[in-house]
């Protein structure tokens, strides 16, 4: 089967593992490796996948990952970027060298639309700032949640869905202030005033992608306690 007749294919149920002949990956996809409680491990490129096995070329730093003699079992979620689908998978991995590693039992698990990266739960005090019309100008917010491609916030504040503005937050205190130009995705009332708000983020470099990945580890190991 193609790689685009399978994406005709009606997406697949969580836990439903994909047939050999119809693994929707690729070669060079961004994928985020995570332990099976969710815990993020490193974010790499999957490299020549074939017949449930492949290698994995870490380009992010890793998180404090578990030692153990035999493979660790990990769930791997890659994105399409042509098709802008998430794409799950678990498999077992080895590590080699040069932040290199082997995968085998490759199997792809669930196709969807779900979000494509990793969020990790945050609530950080943040501001939102918007250009032009009535209500521009600086107001608060919170950060509920973030990730590469962008953030979750909650705010006393009105936004409309496509509405762009900056939203600037310390992820650290040892850290400067992180700027996210953002559009709002989805709107949710929460009551008594307050709104969350799925936002992506605009005009994301790649060097962008990177500061947001190490800051989102960073995160992680505080919250987890580890420095």
């Amino acid at each position: 089967m193609g790689l685009f007749d399978f994406l005709k294919k009606q997406n697949k149920g969580a836990g439903e593992p994909a047939k050999e002949d119809e693994l929707e990956i690729y070669s060079g996809m961004r994928v985020e490796v995570t332990t099976h409680d969710g815990r993020l491990l490193f974010v790499a490129k999957l490299i020549g996948p074939h017949h449930g096995r492949a290698e994995l070329h870490q380009y992010s730093e890793a998180d404090d990952i578990p030692e153990t003699e035999e493979p660790l079992a990990v769930r791997i979620r890659g994105y399409h970027d042509w098709e802008k689908k998430a794409i799950y998978m678990e498999g077992r991995i080895t590590p080699r060298e040069q932040h290199k590693w082997s995968v085998e039992d490759l199997v792809v698990v669930q196709i969807s639309n779900d979000r494509a990266f990793f969020r990790l739960s945050t609530d950080l005090p943040a501001t939102v700032t918007t250009f032009g019309g009535f209500g521009a100008g600086e107001k608060p917010c919170r950060l509920l949640n973030i990730s590469v491609g962008g953030a979750c916030i909650s705010s006393e504040s009105s936004y409309r869905e496509g509405d762009k503005f900056l939203l600037k937050v310390k992820l650290l205190e040892d850290r400067d202030i992180s700027a996210m130009f953002c559009q709002v995705l989805r709107i949710i009332d929460k009551g008594d005033s307050q709104y969350k708000y799925g936002c992506r983020f605009l005009e994301v470099t790649e060097a962008d992608q990177e500061k947001i990945t190490q800051n989102i580890f960073a995160i992680q190991r505080k919250q987890r306690g580890v420095f």
